[in-house]
């Protein structure tokens, strides 16, 4: 991982690392708030030898304070010690007990003996530390073998004596609160990267390069109102969103393909945003002027007429079983060089329809007819019929919803279309965010709108309300074109088996 991932990874997870940190404190917090108090008092023990006072032994005795220091440092603990501390003072507990208060220590090569007490009482554990050090000053003589005169050689003499504390020890807030920072700190970001380790939905381009070698040819934008304005590069067509889609039409445009134009836009599972940008692409790529062919072939839960307002009554199925002409259910759409083809009625076989001969026939036909032929295709992994289509077609386009879908689904979509050898155009992110650490670019935010020539103009192309009130609906929900009248006869498209005529358009009089 790179640096940029690490900073990635903290922008993306601040929250968490935030909440967990705050805990880590409030933690620290409550537990210092539920302690009580303690005090903590030291008194201090001298420890020397009784000399002649010739140098020779005031060494000798130095010598042996020293290697008898650490015996009256463990001396302290022992209730030869304790038991008249415990007596004079009569705290009514155990030396095991007053033990747990008491620590003594003693500074490497000195022959000085600190005697700490901790307790509730900052007074009590001034008087236990003085006893204790008075207490120590008389055993060790008591217990020392006396010299040729008698007496003790070593003596204790108390240097210090114990003041009462005037702030606790214990607990110490200021540090509890910082090792509390600390260790939320640690701990947010371990689980940060242990998420983002453990996260297998794919988010960037990034992710997709590690799936498959498939380029990426687009990144659709987020957009929280897409239910309510699908078909954004008809209605705002200077937004990111469909300025996204223009960018697919763009790089779509440049893809090598073995000069066929027919595509199957599909997905790994529902919910990707397939339809939309099926529709989207379609109608981009009619803005610039291409003549472009629009199939929904989802025979399952068809959306493409729901989307542009069609009836979708008869369609695919019926051109396909013979039932219909191409030109009586193919429809124009939106004053564009854009033809729709609904999928008509569900039929119980839609995998055995895709797959016919007469689908790869009209298939034919249409390329050789328009630039740019796009199927609205259903998911991947759940049916096969993308899969069955894409073969037929000069290659797939697989959308891919950011932060939804995962690697593991990504790679079941592109093993079942290279297991029937259908090849993949390109991968399209869908649902990119525009800000934050997983966006894929920013928004333009240029400012662009529209002058009141362009509006004009604009009404003039599109038609007036008032005008669009006058035109006939023909068989569709939503009035956007002309008559159905004006979409191409069978003839017209071509649509003829290959032992019947060479021409690549007939005559339209001729029908």
């Amino acid at each position: 991982m790179e640096l940029s991932d690490y900073i990635r990874i903290l922008r993306k997870n601040w929250i968490v690392i935030l909440v967990v940190t705050l805990v880590g404190v409030g933690a620290a917090a409550a537990y210092s708030l539920t302690r009580t108090p303690t005090y903590e008092s030291s008194s201090t023990v001298f420890v020397s030898t009784q000399t002649s006072g010739s140098v020779a032994e005031l060494q000798q005795g130095s010598t042996f304070a020293q290697a008898r220091i650490n015996t009256y440092v463990g001396l302290v603990s022992t209730p030869i010690v304790m038991n008249p501390v415990i007596a004079e003072l009569g705290l009514g507990i155990t030396a095991g007990q007053l033990a747990e208060q008491v620590s003594a220590s003693a500074a490497l090569n000195t022959t000085l003996i600190t005697i700490t007490v901790v307790d509730t009482d900052p007074v009590a554990a001034a008087d236990i530390a003085n006893a204790l050090a008075a207490s120590l000053s008389a055993a060790v003589p008591a217990i020392e073998p006396a010299s040729d005169s008698g007496a003790s050689p070593i003596q204790l003499s108390r240097v210090r004596d114990a003041q009462p504390a005037l702030s606790p020890s214990s607990p110490n807030v200021p540090l509890n609160l910082a090792l509390g920072l600390l260790v939320g700190l640690a701990l947010g970001i371990g689980i940060a990267v242990l998420r983002t380790v453990l996260d297998t939905r794919i988010r960037s381009s990034r992710d997709v390069e590690q799936v498959t070698e498939s380029p990426l040819i687009g990144a659709i934008a987020f957009d929280p109102k897409a239910k309510d304005r699908p078909l954004i590069v008809h209605a705002d067509p200077l937004s990111p969103r469909a300025e996204s889609f223009r960018a697919l039409r763009t790089n779509l445009q440049f893809l090598d393909m073995g000069g066929r134009s027919s595509f199957v836009v599909t997905s790994s599972v529902p919910s990707e945003g397939k339809s939309t940008t099926t529709i989207n692409l379609a109608i981009a790529l009619a803005d610039a002027g291409k003549k472009v062919a629009l199939l929904d072939t989802d025979l399952r839960k068809p959306k493409v007429d729901e989307y542009l307002g069609l009836e979708g009554g008869a369609g695919l199925t019926d051109v396909l079983i013979g039932r219909a002409r191409l030109g009586d259910v193919m429809l124009p759409w939106g004053g564009r060089s854009l033809y729709v083809l609904p999928s008509g009625k569900i039929p119980p076989n839609p995998s055995e329809l895709l797959a016919s001969p007469q689908m790869r026939q009209l298939l034919e036909v249409l390329e050789r007819d328009f630039d740019v032929v796009l199927c609205d295709a259903p998911p991947l992994l759940p049916v096969t019929d993308a899969a069955i289509l894409a073969r037929a077609t000069s290659g797939a386009i697989v959308g891919v919803a950011a932060g939804r879908t995962t690697r593991h689904q990504l790679t079941g979509a592109i093993d079942a279309l290279q297991t029937v050898d259908a090849k993949v155009a390109g991968i399209v992110l869908t649902m990119v965010p525009t800000r934050g650490p997983d966006a894929y670019y920013g928004g333009y935010g240029y400012g662009y709108g529209y002058t009141q020539e362009e509006t004009a103009a604009r009404e003039a192309r599109r038609g007036t309300p008032a005008a669009r009130a006058k035109q006939p609906r023909g068989r569709r929900r939503g009035a956007r074109t002309s008559e159905p009248a004006a979409a191409p006869t069978l003839d017209e498209l071509g649509f003829r088996t290959r032992s019947s005529d060479d021409s690549r358009r007939s005559d339209p009089s001729a029908s």
